[in-house]
């Protein structure tokens, strides 16, 4: 199959790519570059620079190099950013999306993976039982970014039920590391390059609120590694391909928590650093805590995650060093 990945330049994206590629089968790329890197394309890859908002051009991309399926990652992601432009957002991620669906289903594409968020629970009650989220945890989304994801899922599942389109929603959690230096994160949006940040300034890294009802107090969180959450694409990808008009929504998270005070000394201790956490106010909307089930995708797709904790921060240093030559050991 040859896959149109969206947002492939990004940091997500040249994961999938990645993956696409080293399955044997074929990528190509359709991302603006607004905040994408062309460097993470592959030799050998297409790029199509263009806008998912731009009808025709995605139309033309799909013809010309023949598309069976398509990744959907290009969004805007800023949390903050989202409620300060929530028109901006909309106009993005979910006319983006409708433009693209409109241009997918009319080409006869059968397959379509969309890139949606925890962000959709929003502040999820997980007192009862093991406290996990799982896919029947009510949405109730607090920022207008976590919106958009739940307005794209209804999107694509819409868009499915019309047309027989085979769909995947994968709902990520926190996702980190990076398979190789040259393809990290290089935001600072997220915890682990929110903490490089500070200690390459050598500067405590900040805690968001002491006082939440968790073990130790600070935010718990469920990390997963970039690896396998473009593993946990294919696996959605090959799923469709075997089983056409299939819906699928799914939590790609490894199901196990991590305060926010225990990955800071994980990472202190990792990059050599010995940096005490400065607690800050809380930050609105931050739910105490927010860990996966992850059994479905396990169920539907046969796919769990790999790589543990260390491997996401090790793996993300050496990318950050790579990034920042300033940054130093502690």
């Amino acid at each position: 199959m040859t896959w149109l990945i969206t947002g492939g330049a990004g940091y997500i994206g040249a994961h999938v790519v990645r993956a696409v590629t080293e399955a044997g089968e074929r990528a190509v790329v359709y991302d603006d570059l607004s905040t994408g890197i062309a460097d993470r394309v592959p030799d050998g890859v297409p790029l199509v620079v263009g806008s998912t908002l731009d009808g025709e051009r995605v139309a033309r991309a799909l013809a010309d190099h023949e598309v069976t399926g398509v990744v959907h990652l290009a969004a805007k992601k800023q949390v903050a950013e989202s409620v300060e432009r929530p028109l901006h957002y909309y106009r993005e991620n979910v006319e983006g999306l409708r433009v693209l669906l409109e241009a997918v289903t009319a080409a006869g594409v059968p397959s379509f993976v969309f890139s949606s968020s925890a962000a959709v629970y929003g502040m999820p009650d997980t007192a009862a039982e093991d406290g996990l989220v799982t896919e029947e945890t009510p949405c109730s989304p607090v920022s207008p970014y976590g919106e958009t994801k739940l307005a794209g899922e209804w999107l694509v599942r819409a868009a499915g039920r019309a047309t027989g389109l085979s769909t995947a929603c994968l709902r990520y959690f926190n996702v980190a590391g990076a398979a190789s230096p040259e393809l990290a994160d290089v935001g600072v949006s997220n915890l682990i390059p929110m903490v490089f940040e500070k200690l390459t300034g050598q500067a405590p890294p900040r805690i968001f609120g002491d006082d939440y009802p968790t073990p130790d107090g600070t935010c718990v969180r469920d990390y997963v590694h970039v690896v396998d959450l473009a593993e946990a694409h294919m696996a959605a990808a090959r799923a469709l391909r075997s089983s056409p008009g299939r819906d699928l929504t799914l939590n790609i998270g490894r199901g196990e928590g991590v305060s926010v005070r225990e990955m800071i000394d994980r990472i202190n201790a990792l990059t050599g650093h010995d940096r005490p956490p400065a607690v800050a106010a809380r930050r609105p909307g931050d739910p105490p805590r927010v860990v996966a089930s992850a059994d479905r995708a396990a169920a539907e797709l046969g796919w769990k995650a790999r790589h543990g904790v260390d491997d996401m921060i090790t793996s993300a240093w050496a990318g950050w060093v790579r990034h920042h030559p300033a940054a130093v050991r502690g």
